[in-house]
């Protein structure tokens, strides 16, 4: 039996242009665009970037800062689109990329939980009927009708994560959440991501913590400056990134 891949990645590039100059307001800027007078500098934050995720696979992505990894997340989620190259996905993304991303912080947690699951995609009917569930898992009872705004960064990822993964997407993908919280609550993520990984979720993971890389992911893929370094078993991607240059 053919296993399908859940994630293709062929070739993909992705340029951004960084300013040279600082501009102090808008009107400034007009003046100088109309003017022609904006320079700006081209960074490649990925060149050439191919890989193939089969569907089930947990694939822990790896590097430095700025190698490129958050940005390889946003492409494959839709959030970016890469400069050159394609990216193509098999069933529903539960994306996990930035801590408050989709929420609006004058808005209570339960509008919240509305608004997010709509962004996903989730259904009104299905966010009703699980809502209870959802703010169980964060454990956000006592601040259901509590503006977000004043919530600590721990109690938005837990409120983020139990959104995305209160259904089993296709393809779950998580940046540095587990990064936020206390211990109890990374424990849970992890449960939960078990879970879903049982149940053939996809699951695409960047942590700065390669103990949670190896943990939790079968593979992993090590970016390098833009590049494919190595991909491979996880615990030998792992360590090899955390061997010392010779």
């Amino acid at each position: 039996m053919k296993i399908e891949n859940a994630i293709e990645v062929k070739d993909v590039s992705m340029c951004f242009n960084l300013s040279r100059e600082k501009v102090d307001s808008i009107k400034e800027y007009v003046i100088k665009a109309l003017k022609r007078q904006l320079f700006y500098e081209e960074f490649w934050a990925l060149q050439n970037v191919s890989f193939e995720i089969r569907k089930g696979d947990s694939v822990g992505l790896v590097g430095m800062n700025g190698s490129g990894k958050s940005t390889m997340l946003k492409i494959i989620a839709g959030v970016l689109r890469p400069t050159r190259g394609s990216v193509e996905t098999t069933g529903t993304i539960a994306p996990m990329i930035e801590l408050g991303a989709g929420f609006d912080h004058d808005l209570t947690a339960r509008e919240n939980i509305f608004l997010n699951g709509a962004l996903i995609g989730y259904p009104k009917e299905m966010l009703e009927e699980r809502f209870n569930d959802i703010i169980a898992f964060a454990g956000l009872e006592r601040f259901v009708d509590v503006p977000i705004k004043n919530f600590s960064s721990g109690m938005l990822a837990r409120l983020g994560f139990s959104i995305a993964t209160i259904v089993d997407a296709d393809i779950l993908i998580v940046d540095e959440i587990l990064a936020v919280g206390d211990y109890q609550f990374q424990n849970k993520c992890k449960k939960r991501i078990r879970e879903m990984m049982e149940r053939n979720t996809t699951v695409l993971f960047v942590s700065h913590s390669i103990e949670q890389v190896k943990e939790i992911c079968r593979h992993a893929i090590w970016i390098d400056h833009g590049h494919v370094r190595m991909m491979g078993e996880a615990e030998e991607i792992c360590d090899a990134y955390e061997a010392p240059d010779e």
